[in-house]
């Protein structure tokens, strides 16, 4: 069975460390800005805890999980770099 691509935990942890570092720190002054960041920043939460049920979803009805990193599949990347390859070759002739 094909595993379930889901986005690795590690996204949704540097947007909150963004947001709760950085962003706040900003919009500080900004009362109807530090509103809006607080929302983003519930949001992201209830995002993540929505993925964990999903994960625990999948784990009940045994289907593994692919957390990704990036939209790519490794063979997508493969056959990106190796069509990369082919096109610089192309233009480089030895």
């Amino acid at each position: 069975m094909e595993p379930i691509p889901l986005p690795s935990h590690v996204h949704y942890e540097l947007l909150l460390q963004l947001l709760e570092r950085q962003t706040m720190l900003a919009v500080e002054q900004k009362p109807g800005l530090h509103d809006q960041v607080q929302q983003l920043i519930i949001t992201m939460r209830k995002a993540i805890s929505q993925q964990k049920r999903l994960e625990e979803a999948c784990e009940r009805y045994q289907l593994p999980i692919d957390y990704r990193w990036s939209l790519n599949t490794p063979a997508q990347t493969a056959a990106q770099t190796e069509r990369v390859s082919k096109d610089f070759l192309s233009l480089h002739p030895e």
